[in-house]
């Protein structure tokens, strides 16, 4: 039996969700979590073998919390369901550690096969999420945003910046030492050709790396 932890701020989805996931005999939800700190404090309570995070949630959204929860269980498969179809989420999800992505267009039996697929640690990717990155990949390097230059942690600490947060604060969140910290800090501010920590607010908001 997969046992599945659902984030979504909206009730009357999580109640849609818990149904399409306990009506197949497969799997149970063990857990409901309403926004991001809730997410991250049953995912340590109930050790689920599957998360499944909407993207968009008061408090820490759902890429913040895929990025925390790859940070201190690796191994868990984390399933991103969200309404937002546009390529820049799919791969920003991609970048901090979600295993697939499906959108709430899709069909309960779709929401069913994802999660089966992502514990059994392949990837996932809705229709239309799969030919959106199809058109990015064609379009080659122009295409290319300058975030995906940036490695996992890179896009980390950089969103921990924009959202206010302190060199201490991010490091406690990674389980990494201030001076790390920083040093990803200088290392963005190159990479990107930036002058100071306002500048790489800007640039993270203007490529959808968090919402506000």
């Amino acid at each position: 039996m997969i046992r599945v932890l659902l984030a979504d701020d909206h009730q009357i989805v999580r109640a849609g969700l818990c149904r399409i996931v306990d009506d197949s005999a497969e799997m149970q939800v063990v857990a409901e979590a309403s926004n991001g700190e809730d997410a991250l404090r049953l995912a340590a309570e109930t050790s689920p073998d599957v998360a499944v995070i909407d993207i968009s949630m008061p408090g820490l959204d759902g890429l913040e919390v895929v990025s925390r929860l790859r940070s201190v269980t690796p191994k868990l498969p984390i399933l991103i369901l969200t309404m937002h179809e546009e390529e820049q989420y799919v791969v920003r999800a991609l970048q901090v550690g979600a295993s697939g992505y499906i959108t709430k267009r899709s069909a309960p039996e779709e929401l069913v096969e994802a999660i089966m697929k992502v514990h059994a640690g392949e990837p996932y990717l809705s229709g239309s999420v799969a030919e959106a990155l199809a058109l990015r990949i064609a379009r080659g390097k122009q295409g290319l945003s300058p975030v995906d230059s940036l490695s996992t942690r890179e896009i980390q600490v950089l969103r921990g910046l924009a959202l206010g947060k302190t060199n201490k604060e991010i490091a406690d969140v990674y389980h990494i030492s201030v001076k790390t910290v920083d040093t990803y800090r200088l290392r963005l501010l190159k990479k990107l050709n930036l002058r100071n920590n306002a500048e790489l607010s800007r640039f993270a908001i203007q490529n959808g790396l968090i919402e506000l």
